[in-house]
């Protein structure tokens, strides 16, 4: 029993890697003869464990198979807290909070400040001049904040969100540069695009009565565009003070249809942009504008003639007026000056001639003799040169 015990003693320790203090050691120490090994000498120190990928020494040139680690190499290295697994952080060798002077941790500490910092975030709210808030407690309406500094329940027992109330919003129909035709009260086709300016006015309205405020917008210029167009005549629309009318009643008929809808949007303008006629008939109209305006252009200059006509006729009548007050106050002198007046204007493109009077020549062809001077006066340059 005895030597069964120490054989298993020397199987252990050769399985740790160390030879057994009572066997051979280094210095050749001899067993008993019933097989115990006995201590090495006091003057030796036993060795350490080898490396296990090495080979071993210990005593001459012959090589020893290597070995395995030990139990003892194992829990070489264990201390009161059990053996050191990573680094010098801790057990799993994560980061540790550094101590407060008094010992504790700063790990509440820092839970605190993100929890206030979180509290003061979410719960206090600055709305400016031009925006509103919505408070929504767990999605449902709660009130509306006003311009100013506000303070709500935290995140996400109640969320405010924030719009600008103020600016004005533009809806350019048609997106790009499409062709939008519309069907005017002569049955003609126009191309027509605008512009759409509006804002909120209640936003409450605006954000939960609708699904898509800015398709509705759209939607409802639209149709109040083709109803306004579809009462004015093709060159109403071409004009500008067609346009103007047509620009107030798509505004009018919009912020009804709007206001039906309760969708807390007020249309601050419609402006016409464009109002041309469709691309395949363009050549066509081009030319009937340019007939249209050269008819426009003989009416102006016949109205012009008539104006002349008739300022002339204006004149004569006042001087007529003025003649005859005069002719009131002496009617023989009035009358022989008229007469004479009107001999002068009679006769002075006809030809003259002098009849026979006493001491006078009996014909005198004065137009002859007027014609016969005028070549003479002009070659008597020609003569001094």
């Amino acid at each position: 029993m005895e030597r069964t015990g120490g054989l298993i003693e020397r199987i252990a320790l050769a399985m740790a890697g160390k030879r057994s203090p009572w066997g051979k050691g280094p210095s050749g120490g001899d067993e008993d003869n019933d097989g115990e090994a006995t201590p090495p000498p006091s003057s030796e120190e036993p060795k350490g464990p080898r490396n296990p990928w090495l080979p071993g020494a210990g005593g001459g040139d012959e090589e020893k198979p290597r070995r395995s680690a030990g139990i003892e190499d194992i829990f070489k290295h264990r201390g009161r807290e059990g053996p050191r697994r990573g680094g010098p952080g801790g057990p799993g060798g994560g980061f540790r909070l550094p101590q407060r002077p008094d010992g504790k941790s700063w790990f509440p500490l820092a839970i605190g400040a993100i929890v206030l910092l979180w509290l003061a975030v979410t719960t206090t709210h600055q709305i400016g001049p031009k925006e509103q808030g919505i408070v929504t407690t767990f999605g449902k309406y709660t009130s509306t904040l006003h311009p100013g500094l506000s303070w709500t329940l935290p995140w996400p027992l109640q969320h405010v969100d924030v719009e600008n109330t103020s600016e004005f919003r533009i809806e350019a129909i048609p997106a790009g540069s499409g062709q939008q035709l519309m069907l005017t009260g002569d049955q003609n086709l126009v191309d027509l695009s605008y512009v759409v300016r509006w804002n909120i006015k209640d936003l409450k309205q605006f954000r939960f009565q609708l699904l898509n405020p800015e398709d509705t917008v759209k939607e409802v210029a639209e149709s109040a565009m083709r109803s306004s167009v579809a009462e004015e005549s093709l060159d109403s629309i071409f004009s500008g003070a067609g346009r103007a009318d047509t620009e107030a009643a798509v505004r009018l008929r919009m912020q009804q249809v709007l206001d039906a809808y309760r969708s807390g949007i007020a249309v601050q303008g419609v402006q016409i942009k464009k109002t041309d006629p469709p691309s395949e008939v363009m050549d066509a109209f081009k030319d009937v504008s340019a007939a249209q305006q050269e008819a426009q252009g003989y009416v102006n200059q016949a109205e012009a003639v008539a104006q002349q006509v008739l300022a002339r006729a204006q004149g004569d009548a006042a001087s007529f007026d003025k003649v005859y007050v005069q002719y009131k106050l002496a009617p023989e002198v009035t009358r022989r000056r008229m007469y004479y007046e009107t001999m002068e204007r009679v006769l002075r493109k006809t030809d003259k001639v002098v009849v026979e009077a006493p001491g006078v020549t009996t014909y005198l062809p004065l137009p002859e003799l007027k014609r016969r001077a005028e070549p003479d006066l002009g070659a008597a340059p020609d003569q001094g040169q």
